[in-house]
């Protein structure tokens, strides 16, 4: 009878483990469950187990104990250059190809480690850049690494390792790109520390791509051995949110053992020696999907040509008008066009948002010009058609309609602070700075703007600058309900914000 009380116990804190954290548990994964919860239960201050679970499903979870159930719940089991096979790849075919590609990319290159664990992976990818690409300093190179575990953050953050995380790795590796420290210990060299940024996200609740977290325009997102931890629905979701993510013909990397549920139309499997990447599948539409498997050996050529995109036929209209039978009628007609055309243009911009939430970059650019060619100083959809080119990598044109928007309504305080997200994504962090000043000038309430400036300080090393830009958004965050959408955040909610500057602030993580 207790173990039917203690399983109805697991499932009902299971299910509450999967909605609130993105981490799922089955039945066949209980004593996983048991094990993480039973470590848990000693931070939390209890001796008996079920006890400590029966509290934390008696209501919602609090951001610190998230924090807690993550550190013990999720996997630290990492290493340096970890499947090895994987990065042979990369550094044979995929970075070869890309270094190609430099003009087409506009110099830009950016790598998402989602689930970076305590930091091996995104350092891993650093030292096999700096190898690789003979003019790395030539190029705008952003690693983002996230994860849902703050100390696993922090651990990354310090960049200070143990011999177990260079088990297998070549003697290479600890002389060139670490510092030997007392103890055992070694601390990876500012050069290749600098160039990955660490940041508090929850694969499952928090939004992705968007500008305001920098998470867009990928060229490869690494999420490997993270699948597992989620549902089917959840995983489905994830790798959807994953494809408008990434550049055309981006590349997913993910671990061995979560092969299988990447057979989606979304990505073309790529077979390498001993190896199994996905790639963006560019002819997906709206209305078609396909899927092929591509198989590379050494001999053979890497790269092929996609086809080009399916187009989507737009259904004729018919051209015949009825004439007016009097003055009086021609007026009305008149003044019906007229209301007509309105309707018109407003559902067009709303088809157009509607288009980009759903990832559909192509046809909001296209709607949104539609729009234009209308309302040539409709500032909202210049904005808007920003943000596609900005998700899309084109970073030139994101400027230019960012631009002409401010100067059309040069004191709105949006423009800048969109202006800002394109120029920290181009490395211009001090113009970025200057640009998010003049947002809050116009608008000393704007919260997502202090959450960037935090942003920006932080990656600059200024953590007591980077700490006031940083509660200065968490006393206005206080005004909001936990789930009122922050304007000009495309989505982001108060209280996620909230929670994840508190996470992100170094001594709320210690």
């Amino acid at each position: 009878m207790k173990k039917k009380i203690s399983d109805d116990i697991l499932s009902k804190f299971s299910e509450m483990i999967s909605t609130q954290m993105g981490l799922y548990f089955p039945q066949e994964r209980y004593h996983d469950l048991m094990r993480g919860v039973s470590s848990a239960a000693k931070e939390f201050g209890f001796k008996n187990v079920e006890a400590c679970i029966e509290w934390l499903a008696s209501s919602p979870l609090k951001k610190e104990q998230i924090v807690i159930l993550a550190s013990h719940l999720t996997v630290g089991e990492t290493y340096f250059f970890r499947e090895p096979k994987v990065f042979e790849a990369l550094e044979n075919y995929i970075l070869p190809e890309i270094h190609l590609s430099k003009n087409e990319l506009e110099g830009r290159l950016r790598i998402w480690s989602a689930g970076c664990c305590t930091g091996e992976e995104p350092y891993s990818i650093a030292i096999m850049l700096k190898r690789v690409i003979p003019d790395l300093e030539d190029w705008q190179v952003t690693i983002l690494a996230t994860d849902i575990n703050p100390r696993f953050l922090q651990k990354a953050d310090e960049g200070v390792y143990r011999e177990w995380s260079f088990r297998g790795t070549p003697d290479w590796l600890k002389q060139n790109y670490f510092k030997k420290l007392d103890e055992g210990l070694y601390e990876i060299i500012p050069e290749i520390k600098h160039m990955v940024k660490f940041s508090y996200l929850n694969l499952v609740e928090d939004t992705f791509p968007t500008l305001f977290n920098d998470t867009n325009a990928m060229n490869m997102i690494l999420c490997r051995n993270v699948l597992m931890y989620f549902t089917q629905k959840q995983i489905r979701k994830i790798i959807e949110r994953y494809y408008y993510t990434l550049l055309e013909s981006g590349w997913l990397v993910v671990g061995p053992s979560e092969t299988s549920n990447l057979f989606s139309p979304h990505y073309r499997t790529v077979n390498f020696p001993d190896a199994v990447l996905y790639q963006k599948n560019d002819v997906i539409s709206t209305t078609h999907f396909q899927e092929s498997v591509i198989n590379i050996v050494p001999e053979s050529d890497l790269f092929y040509t996609s086809p080009i995109k399916d187009k989507i036929s737009e259904i004729p209209l018919d051209d015949k008008e009825k004439e007016p039978e009097t003055e009086i009628d021609a007026i009305i007609e008149e003044e019906k066009e007229k209301a007509e055309e309105k309707e018109t243009e407003r559902t067009l911009f709303e088809e157009a948002m509607t288009c980009y939430q759903l990832g559909y970059y192509d046809d909001t650019i296209d709607k949104v010009m539609d729009v234009l060619t209308e309302e040539k100083d409709n500032v909202n959809a210049m904005t808007l058609l920003a943000k596609a080119f900005a998700n899309q990598g084109k970073l030139v044109e994101a400027m230019e309609w960012c631009k002409r928007a401010i100067e059309i309504d040069k004191l709105n305080p949006k423009f800048y602070h969109l202006y800002a997200a394109i120029l920290e994504e181009q490395g211009h962090f001090d113009a970025a700075t200057q640009s998010l000043k003049k947002a809050l000038y116009m608008d000393p309430n704007f919260a997502l703007a202090y959450f960037q400036l935090g942003n920006l300080t932080r990656q600059q090393g200024k953590l007591d600058e980077s700490k006031k830009y940083f509660n200065n958004a968490l006393i206005l965050l206080d005004d909001y309900k936990h789930d009122d959408i922050l304007p000009e955040s495309d989505g982001i909610v108060a209280g996620r914000l909230a929670e994840i500057i508190r996470l992100m602030n170094k001594e709320s993580l210690a």
